[in-house]
């Protein structure tokens, strides 16, 4: 089992930027394919990016592609989500997981979440 912690999170007002980052331990991190999603309040988790184990290949949510980047890095065993021109709906705890195979957007296709990060945008 993987442990992730995630860190980053905090307020901001829309246009800012703010980079979240996901620390694991416990496992072979440089295996896994990464992800991020979030939860806003009353609605269900929605993907946002994952990144294949090689950092390689990214996947994105349509509603995030052009402000957001993920990356990743082997070494500290640490995948990122830098966020850019965020948006009052960008609001939402952040959610990092491992992927069980693919880096798809399927919530099924992930293991191992951490915590949580609170990112809240206003206008």
């Amino acid at each position: 089992q993987v442990q992730l912690v995630e860190s980053g999170g905090g307020s901001v007002q829309a246009g800012g930027s703010l980079r979240l980052s996901c620390a694991a331990s416990g496992g072979s991190f440089r295996l896994y394919a990464m992800g991020w999603f979030r939860q806003a309040p009353g609605k269900g988790r929605e993907f946002v990016a994952a990144i294949s184990w090689t950092g390689g290949n990214t996947n994105y949510a349509d509603s995030v592609k052009g402000r957001f980047t993920i990356s990743r890095d082997n070494d500290k065993n640490t995948v990122y989500l830098q966020m850019n021109n965020l948006k009052p709906e960008d609001t939402a705890v952040y959610y990092c997981a491992r992927g069980r195979g693919g880096w798809g957007q399927a919530a099924s296709g992930y293991g191992d979440w951490g915590q949580g990060t609170q990112v809240t945008v206003s206008s």
